[in-house]
């Protein structure tokens, strides 16, 4: 597997409208909005966006080595072998 092919898989599931609920993602942007608009001029600011980086950085991370690549289902993660958007993971392994 290629550094390539993997950057352009990862990119795929981080924005894969299958691999977040719609009620996920509006509450994500929701938080992610209430944070810049009360902690904005803040240092806290800062602080706080790196620590939500960090943190699903190794979510993504911890999903992605329990799934093997996005191959395999886990959690709320639900692999369909008949979705043609995975065919490049299986071709991958």
């Amino acid at each position: 597997m290629t550094f390539h092919k993997t950057i352009k898989r990862e990119l795929e599931v981080a924005f894969s409208k299958q691999s977040q609920p719609v009620g996920f993602r509006v509450i994500k942007y929701i938080v992610l909005g209430c944070i810049l608009y009360f902690f904005w001029g803040s240092k806290l600011l800062w602080i706080i966006l790196l620590v939500l980086f960090i943190f699903s950085l190794a979510l993504h991370f911890w999903y992605r080595y329990k799934t093997h690549g996005w191959t395999k289902s886990y959690g709320l993660w639900k692999y369909d072998k008949d979705d043609s958007s995975h065919e490049d993971a299986r071709n991958l392994n």
